[in-house]
């Protein structure tokens, strides 16, 4: 079993295996921007053993547990709930974020573990993705409840360029952040600053995965 799960990709891979994208997180592995690469290329670029993380996900794929398989639900309901959950989620996030980042900056700036420019990163990813959304929200989404699937093609091929764009500044994230680890000895705001990131973290990645591995998928599909 694990022999067939090592040539599968990431993206078919967190469809496919509630809980799969929990592991890719402990991996670091990128399932929604690098979700075309199969599980053995992902986790050899990373110099991790395939094998373990293929057993990892058998033992998942085994427990027989449940989730919602986005694959089945109409577009609308789809987008509808990106929307929703994604799009409303990440304007309330990052506002918040940003504050939060300024205060620790202005308080722990002298410190070598402050994660010093954070803010202004954050502020320029709320910039990108707000654009970004706004692309989704006036141009592909209406397209795709219109039932015009075949002029998605050119706006699709931007998104995914964009969120190959979001992913890179994730990597910029991490690095400023000690891959979202506080010191031992961070006060409240800086845990409460971590926490948040976490939260963004995975709710970003799993918005790009929607779309990129099974949104997309299914617009493309539909014109063939």
């Amino acid at each position: 079993m694990s022999q067939i799960l090592l040539e599968k990709s990431l993206g078919q891979l967190a469809c496919d295996i509630p809980g799969a994208t929990r592991i890719f997180h402990s991996f670091n592995l990128d399932f929604c921007c690098g979700g075309q690469k199969t599980l053995r290329e992902a986790a050899l670029g990373k110099q991790l053993d395939p094998t373990l993380i293929a057993e990892a996900l058998g033992k998942l794929q085994d427990s027989g547990a449940s989730a919602q398989d986005w694959r089945q639900l109409p577009e609308a309901e789809l987008i509808a709930h990106i929307l929703s959950r994604y799009h409303d989620r990440h304007r309330q996030q990052l506002p918040e974020l940003i504050r939060l980042a300024r205060r620790v900056e202005q308080v722990h700036g002298a410190r070598s573990s402050c994660p010093n420019g954070l803010a202004n990163h954050l502020q320029d990813m709320q910039q990108e993705l707000e654009g970004h959304m706004l692309k989704e929200e006036q141009i592909l989404f209406p397209m795709l409840q219109q039932g015009v699937g075949e002029r998605a093609a050119p706006p699709i091929r931007v998104l995914r360029l964009e969120h190959d764009q979001h992913g890179e500044a994730l990597d910029i994230l991490l690095t400023l952040t000690n891959n979202i680890t506080p010191p031992a000895d961070a006060c409240n705001t800086w845990r409460a600053l971590y926490r948040g990131l976490l939260e963004f973290r995975d709710d970003l990645m799993q918005h790009i995965h929607l779309e990129n591995n099974v949104l997309f998928i299914k617009a493309l599909d539909s014109v063939h």
